[in-house]
């Protein structure tokens, strides 16, 4: 098992300007953006509340593992 890490989570088009349309979640680690797959930025609150994830960058503790352009996320809880 792949153990926890702390990783920025956001929306990646409104907070970490990733293309697409809509608002979808993603992780920033080491200063690289990328979507995730696994969890869905609702998961984690309303994203559109004054602290949720449309509106502020959070830090998040992850486990999962980055494939290609995107992060595979088996466990992800805001800290």
């Amino acid at each position: 098992m792949r153990r926890e890490q702390r990783v920025e989570a956001a929306c990646g088009q409104c907070l970490f300007g990733l293309p697409g349309h809509g608002c979808d979640l993603a992780v920033r680690i080491d200063g690289v953006a990328m979507y995730v797959d696994g969890a869905h930025i609702d998961d984690l609150g309303d994203a559109h509340a004054a602290d949720g994830l449309c509106n502020a960058i959070r830090e998040a503790a992850v486990v999962g593992e980055q494939r290609g352009d995107r992060f595979a996320v088996r466990r992800i809880r805001l800290v």
